[in-house]
């Protein structure tokens, strides 16, 4: 199968590929660069030090003696889309391409603007060139479960039956995003559920958790590593905590620390994903999976991680701060997820078995973590 990575030098980009590439699919991805360059202009880096894509792309060759290949553009720039997909006429687009994250979409109006420009611009320009060149091709669009928020009673997989003044309907879900960047997710689940009403476009809305992991299989050495992000606005919880175990800096979730998602080992995501490329939808179909394994609460998570990190001879005190965040601290959190299960899914490494794969080696780059420590406490804030 031609499968299309858009945004490939990413965290879930770089992996998917080589993941892809090592089951026998053709393999090409696009990217234009700019987590590197958003992460850096917030003052942080990666803590695994990642090579150039050049550099990615000549390592990956020599390790395997498979290539990947690679175009550099930008997915808001309309003739560039429409250009690669009808160069490559791919089976599978899978969408990775979009700023992934809550806080830097928060910080002011210039980057809710350039996040909602470039997620929901970059967005439609795929499924306008999908319908021009590859209207059989399946979209992957990566989602998040953000865009349910935490509502009061179960999370369905995208769509539910409702019953109102005696009539009954099936109705997507309500969303509830809880910042700029989340509302940009539910734009994209809109225009991509209008595109296959009108076009036909087949496609798999994926609710992603949040990924945790720094190594799979693939990365057979660090030229390979894929990038692990630690800083207040492209580091997740988990990953903000591991890094201030390193460094011997309290953990410090978020206010009383009950706020709740799912989680997913990155080699379980790569599973995931892939499962749902090679068991594509029928034609026309839209559909939602919810992706991941587990669930914990911010304090619950803390304690994993303190837990492997004295393990491992660190010290991994918990300080609960003051909420940045504008969001329930404390509430209900049931998802559902079965039709990947459904498909063949099965959780390989738990939390704790991914945390002692990815504590040690962060411990490697400990300097890294050190020479970016002012980058992991919160200063971006909700409210005014």
């Amino acid at each position: 199968m031609n499968v299309m990575i858009m945004g490939m030098d990413g965290y879930l980009g770089w992996a998917l590929g080589m993941y892809l590439r090592g089951r026998g699919h053709d393999v090409c991805g696009v990217d234009n660069m700019s987590r590197r360059r958003n992460v850096h202009e917030v003052g942080s880096w990666s803590a695994t030090p990642i090579k150039t894509m050049k550099e990615r792309l000549e390592a990956y060759k020599k390790a395997t003696d498979r290539d990947l290949r690679f175009y550099k553009g930008d997915l808001t720039e309309e003739s560039f889309v429409d250009l690669v997909v009808k160069k490559e006429k791919p089976d599978c687009i899978v969408h990775l391409g979009e700023i992934p994250s809550a806080p830097y979409s928060m910080i002011d109006a210039s980057h809710c603007n350039y996040t909602q420009m470039n997620n929901i611009v970059g967005h439609n320009n795929i499924l306008f060139a999908m319908k021009d060149h590859v209207p059989k091709a399946h979209l992957l669009k990566l989602g998040t479960m953000g865009e349910y928020g935490t509502p009061d009673i179960d999370i369905p997989e995208g769509f539910f039956e409702i019953e109102y003044r005696g009539r009954k309907d099936k109705l997507p879900f309500p969303r509830q995003p809880g910042s700029w960047y989340h509302l940009t997710k539910v734009h994209d689940t809109w225009n991509l559920m209008f595109a296959n009403k009108i076009w036909g476009i087949a496609a798999t809305d994926v609710m992603q958790g949040v990924v945790h992991g720094v190594k799979t299989e693939d990365m057979v050495n660090d030229d390979l590593l894929t990038r692990f992000d630690f800083d207040e606005c492209f580091g997740t919880a988990i990953n903000r905590f591991c890094a201030q175990a390193v460094v011997g800096h309290d953990l410090t979730p978020y206010g009383k620390g009950g706020q709740t998602r799912g989680y997913l080992a990155l080699r379980d995501s790569m599973q995931c994903f892939t499962i749902a490329i090679e068991n594509p939808p029928d034609e026309r179909e839209y559909r939602v999976f919810n992706q991941f394994e587990e669930t914990y609460s911010a304090n619950e998570l803390a304690e994993k991680v303190s837990k492997v990190a004295q393990e491992l001879g660190l010290e991994g005190k918990i300080w609960n701060i003051p909420n940045p965040r504008l969001e329930a601290e404390e509430h209900y959190y049931e998802p559902d997820m079965k039709h990947l299960p459904n498909l063949g899914f099965k959780p390989t490494y738990t939390l704790e078995d991914e945390l002692r794969i990815t504590i040690p080696k962060l411990m490697e780059y400990k300097d890294r973590i050190e020479a970016k420590r002012g980058c992991i406490m919160p200063k971006v804030k909700w409210t005014a």
